[in-house]
């Protein structure tokens, strides 16, 4: 059994190396929530946990709305903090908000389908998950479980399924290093740390044919030169962004690549500022964004590609404009 937390807002991390010597293995740290809204602590938090060395993840805070345009948002903040890189704790999708629970089904194969990491933990109180969640209807998707039930019996909440990975068995707890309470995690029977890493994914019994790469054909990524990266099965660009440790924006635009959703096996990505690397246009002109417009909608209509326009006005997400702002272009 492996012990970890979970680490929102509300946490303050004082010590963590005196975390990871309590035996605190793992740690998952609260990046977003909804489309817009980022933890302003996350990437210290995130730096202060790896340092020490724990293993850590983030966790986005999944709201009513385009569930799509949410793991957009997570995948550039959670990307960009090097959390979905193989090696990583995998992302959690955190299922709590009322607002979310008629929809919550489609919502998280949604999130997970745009994501495109695996696997992907679903968190949810005992209610959410007897009531709610149906893991029947995720098909081959790597979904694993992750239960909050409080009491007080880590690794046995009490009610289980074939892919219930984790069991928060405190909302209360303490570990040295974190001042007051903070949430405490321990692996099911069958998982153990290195199941719910990204990219070693055990199967705990069999199921139909996964989309998944085996780790066996999906190495780490290492670029091919230093300054080159050739796509492999499985990638996306916001773990090849984790490598290089730039933006995904930034990888867009150095390969001019207009939909950063869609890379080829067997493509040569250049690493933003390489010999031979595109660079962004200055910009020229400006728009005044109108109610209802969308940046997708804008890149058309200004021969701009959407990358380009996020790193010309440095938005931090593209789902996210407003009446009134500037975009240049």
């Amino acid at each position: 059994m492996d012990y970890g937390i979970d680490v929102s807002h509300f946490n303050a991390i004082a010590d963590a190396h005196a975390v990871r010597n309590n035996g605190i293995t793992y740690a998952w740290v609260k990046a977003t929530e909804g489309t817009n809204y980022v933890d302003p602590t996350f990437a210290n938090k995130v730096k202060q946990l790896r340092a020490a060395g724990i293993r850590v993840g983030a966790y986005h805070f999944l709201r009513a709305g385009d569930a799509a345009a949410q793991a957009r948002h997570f995948r550039d903040v959670a990307g960009d903090a090097g959390c979905l890189a193989l090696g990583s704790l995998m992302p959690m999708a955190d299922l709590e908000s009322v607002d979310v629970r008629g929809t919550a089904n489609p919502a998280l194969i949604a999130f997970y389908d745009k994501l495109g990491v695996s696997p992907l933990d679903c968190y949810g109180n005992l209610d959410w998950w007897v009531t709610t969640l149906q893991p029947g209807r995720w098909s081959n998707r790597t979904i694993l479980g992750h239960i909050a039930r409080y009491n007080g019996k880590p690794g046995a909440p009490g009610w289980t399924y074939s892919r219930m990975a984790c069991h928060q068995h405190s909302s209360t707890g303490t570990v040295p290093g974190i001042p007051g309470h903070v949430d405490r995690n321990a692996t099911m029977a069958g998982y153990n740390l290195q199941a719910i890493t990204i990219g070693n994914v055990p199967v705990p019994r069999p199921i139909p044919a996964s989309p998944v790469v085996p780790p066996a054909t999906h190495p780490p990524a290492t670029s091919t030169t230093k300054d080159t990266y050739v796509v492999r099965s499985g990638d996306t660009l916001s773990r090849i962004a984790s490598m290089w440790h730039v933006t995904v924006s930034a990888v867009a635009v150095a390969n001019r690549i207009a939909d950063p959703d869609v890379i080829q096996v067997g493509q040569i990505l250049k690493r933003p500022g390489a010999p031979g690397a595109a660079t962004a246009t200055p910009a020229s002109k400006s728009y005044t964004v109108r109610p209802g417009d969308t940046l997708s909608a804008l890149a058309r209509v200004l021969g701009r590609s959407v990358p380009t326009l996020v790193a010309l006005n440095h938005l931090s997400n593209p789902d996210r404009i407003y009446a009134g702002q500037v975009i240049h272009y």
